[in-house]
């Protein structure tokens, strides 16, 4: 298995992170993809994938939450290029557009994920895209730059049928959380998983965050990438398909998407 989004650097996970890594080999992981959210946390991922370089890479971005913050920087994307141009980094991102918590202007955020589409096709890697209730706007951004960019993951994809015909047409990839396995909010991509193509998906925890709650209870306080089984296990109830086929299809489509130095298998 491959996730492709695991916060690792999260405060939640700095007392045991050798426990996490270690139960996440267990649980059959053979690459994990640290998430870099911003200037300050993408040095932090860049360290990790260093310090376990045949486990780990990360990406580097600025995710909209922190879109006013950098606005107000005059050199926020040259440095961001700096941190992007390292060897540990396979994606631009997490970057995009979340207009449901409104933490940023949207103007700002727009203006953002604008810059990081042009240093994504100046460094010539992929996109790790964050999106929440958009209304399309980063549909319509980022399909404008399809013939410009070397590619992109919807990560977390939460969005509606139309959304999905839009990035697939356009040739981008879908990532899959827990939320798949939410009863609660994830009952619509519960009915949209069939139409993703085999070639097109990939799985993640987004650890700490979005526990699967098909997992047994009592739940742990946090969500650890060893959890990943549980996304695949939904996704095989879902679709139909065998464990691990997807465990070795989704780890092949991340390791061609990222460019990853090493195939991993499931």
């Amino acid at each position: 298995m491959i996730d492709i989004g695991a916060n690792l650097t999260h405060k939640r996970f700095e007392h045991d992170l050798q426990a996490v890594i270690d139960s996440a080999l267990d649980a059959g992981m053979s690459r994990m993809i640290v998430t870099g959210t911003s200037l300050d946390e993408n040095p932090k991922a860049r360290v990790l994938a260093r310090q376990y370089p045949d486990l780990l890479a990360c990406t580097a971005g600025v995710h909209p939450h922190h879109a006013d913050e950098v606005c107000t920087l005059p050199d926020w994307l040259e440095a961001l290029a700096r941190q992007a141009e390292a060897p540990e980094v396979c994606a631009l991102g997490e970057t995009g557009l979340d207009y449901h918590r409104g933490f940023a202007s949207r103007e700002n955020q727009q203006r953002v994920f604008n810059a990081q589409l042009d240093l994504a096709e100046q460094l010539k890697k992929p996109l790790f895209v964050h999106e929440r209730d958009t209304d399309g706007a980063l549909a319509d951004m980022l399909v404008a730059r399809q013939s410009n960019i070397v590619g992109a993951v919807v990560h977390c994809f939460t969005g509606t049928r139309e959304d999905l015909v839009r990035y697939l047409d356009a040739g981008f990839m879908i990532g899959v959380t827990g939320w798949l396995c939410d009863e609660r909010r994830g009952t619509r991509l519960q009915t949209l998983i069939g139409d993703v193509p085999e070639d097109r998906l990939m799985i993640e925890t987004d650890a700490p965050y979005l526990m699967p709650r098909n997992m047994p209870k009592p739940w742990a306080h946090r969500n650890e990438p060893a959890n990943l089984v549980w996304v695949v296990r939904k996704l095989a109830e879902l679709t139909g398909r065998d464990e691990t086929e997807i465990k070795h299809t989704t780890a092949q489509n991340a390791s061609r998407f990222f460019f990853l130095a090493r195939a991993s298998e499931a």
